[in-house]
């Protein structure tokens, strides 16, 4: 196993299409682990450590632009009002080692259905910025799963950064697993509400072969809070409407069964939590109204 050190980001660009079959290592947090327990022993071994600007982020007008490393921590600790979902998502991810050194960048580059931080940024409606000594180009989202961890990535790109709208309403992450963190989802769930569009986004983690979103569901909610009137009236939602989206999110799911719970469970589980961070955005969202009628 060779090991590459780019000092500069054109650096690691030239290696990479040199060797497109190198590994990206920057928090090392997955990688390592694969390694460590002979499950991957790639030829080569790309280290992004010294590339500074890749754990920097810009906070702009509408969208943030996170770069690729930057560590779960300063995401937690700089960037909850722009960024809340994420950064409720974050705070479940394994331990405070962990997370001082991993970042949305090796979530998105190992695509495992279970990475804490997929459920968020499909929520926001985020893009991924990669790049090759061919240029760069932008992935929404919703393009870049392509199967059991597999992504949109061509042999030879990198990640360089994830753009994601700021946060224009509530947003809710909620997670099973047997603790808050150092545990890999059973499965998870994000909601955001997005009151400049009127419009809902979802995010599912561990419950399909990739990550995916619940578009029924988002639909149903979208339409049911516009022809009620919820977002001018700010008034609770009935109990009915929030069932139905729980078991419309529920049947979004393709699951399987494994060591970390059944197919059933998931399934149900999903529900459960859509039912559930619906109500906590709802009312966050309510609190919000007022406020602002008060103001």
């Amino acid at each position: 196993m060779d090991f590459l050190r780019p000092a500069t980001w054109q650096e690691a660009l030239a290696a990479k299409a040199e060797h497109p079959s190198a590994v990206p290592l920057a928090g090392g947090t997955d990688v390592m682990v694969e390694i460590n327990f002979d499950h991957r022993r790639p030829a080569y071994l790309l280290d992004l450590g010294r590339i500074g600007d890749l754990e920097e982020w810009e906070t702009g007008e509408r969208t943030v632009r996170l770069g690729a490393s930057v560590p779960y921590t300063k995401i937690m600790e700089n960037l909850r009002t722009e960024l809340p979902g994420l950064a409720l998502a974050a705070h479940t991810v394994a331990s405070p080692q962990i997370r001082n050194r991993g970042g949305v960048g090796g979530n998105l580059g190992t695509a495992s259905p279970a990475g804490d931080a997929h459920p968020a940024l499909l929520a926001s409606g985020a893009e991924v910025e990669a790049e090759s000594v061919r240029g760069r180009r932008m992935i929404p989202i919703d393009d870049f799963y392509r199967g059991v961890k597999r992504n949109a990535l061509e042999p030879d790109e990198l990640i360089r950064a994830v753009h994601i709208p700021r946060a224009t309403g509530p947003q809710q992450f909620s997670k099973v697993g047997t603790r808050n963190a150092m545990v890999i989802a059973v499965c998870a769930f994000g909601l955001a509400l997005h009151p400049d569009t009127r419009t809902v986004r979802t995010g599912i983690g561990s419950a399909a072969p990739t990550p995916v979103r619940a578009r029924a569901a988002e639909e149903f909610l979208t339409a049911a809070l516009d022809e009620a009137g919820l977002w001018e009236s700010g008034e609770p939602l009935p109990p009915s409407l929030a069932r139905e989206f729980g078991q419309l999110a529920a049947g979004a799911c393709n699951p399987i069964d494994d060591v970390r719970g059944s197919a059933a469970y998931r399934r149900h589980a999903v529900g459960v939590m859509a039912r559930r961070t619906l109500g906590w955005t709802w009312e966050s969202y309510r609190g919000q109204e007022r406020s602002a009628q008060c103001a």
